[in-house]
């Protein structure tokens, strides 16, 4: 299988080094929306979708409160959907969406591949159209998905995966892609496992966001380790996959990558 690395979406916060550990203090940061488009005999995956088209021309769908904070770019370029033409596709090859969760900056484009199903697992799926809480309704935007995806709902058990409970045999889906549950940053957060060849590829989603928690003296930008304490719904869940997180990257047993971290995108060599 063939994997590009897709930003789908860049926002410019302001605090500029203290979310990025770049810069000044006093500059806007940088951060992207990391998407996987996987090539497949049976058409495309989609690893997260970033920010899609109706997002770019309604900017107003998001809420003021995110794009206050966030700062969104809202490009077209970079939607998952002009990519994916971009390489050669049309939008309609993208046969399955399998979200890490259903923040609004990984479930925008959802709405611009409407054929595809849409994995997510399910606590995550009950969260976002129940929202409970006033975090609930900072982070889950409805209109996103207002038009009504084909939705494939998992839950959580599955096979070892280096010593993570894996979800296995997703409908559709070679069995060389598996969802990896990662709770905490959300309650249905998962991460997104890719097998290209005999490497493990694992897209771990908002589990964590700076590429420093990865290392052996792990650390983090002060911004982004208040923001990840700010919207998490599990403490002792996130802290304790970002440990399992960290060990397996420094087995090199695995790829691991997150959702937002610009540096570690840029790394990417097929990005």
């Amino acid at each position: 299988m063939r994997v590009h690395h897709l930003n789908c979406g860049t926002s410019r916060p302001a605090g500029g080094s203290l979310v990025t550990g770049i810069g000044s203090p006093f500059s806007l940061a940088r951060l992207i929306c990391h998407c996987l488009l996987i090539e497949t005999d049976d058409g495309l995956v989609l690893v997260d979708t970033g920010y899609g088209l109706d997002d770019v021309a309604r900017p107003e769908r998001l809420r003021r409160s995110f794009r206050l904070y966030s700062r969104p770019v809202l490009d077209a370029a970079e939607t998952a959907a002009r990519q994916v033409v971009e390489l050669g596709y049309e939008p309609s090859d993208v046969r399955h969406i399998v979200l890490t969760h259903l923040d609004v900056d990984h479930a925008g484009g959802l709405g611009d591949f409407p054929h595809a199903k849409v994995h997510v697992h399910a606590a995550e799926l009950e969260a976002a159209r129940r929202p409970a809480t006033a975090l609930d309704r900072f982070r889950y935007h409805p209109a996103q998905w207002a038009h009504g995806p084909d939705w494939v709902e998992h839950t959580a058990g599955g096979d070892d995966w280096f010593g993570f409970s894996a979800v296995r045999d997703l409908p559709g889906l070679p069995p060389t892609i598996l969802l990896v549950p990662l709770a905490g940053h959300t309650r249905g957060h998962t991460g997104v496992a890719v097998d290209r060849d005999g490497r493990w590829l694992l897209h771990a989603g908002d589990a964590y966001f700076n590429r420093g928690q990865m290392e052996p003296d792990p650390s983090c930008p002060p911004a982004i380790r208040a923001f990840q304490s700010f919207v998490q719904t599990d403490r002792d869940a996130r802290r304790r996959n970002l440990r399992r997180l960290n060990e397996l990257a420094l087995t090199g047993k695995a790829d691991v990558v997150c959702a937002h971290d610009p540096v570690e995108f840029d790394r990417t060599p097929a990005a």
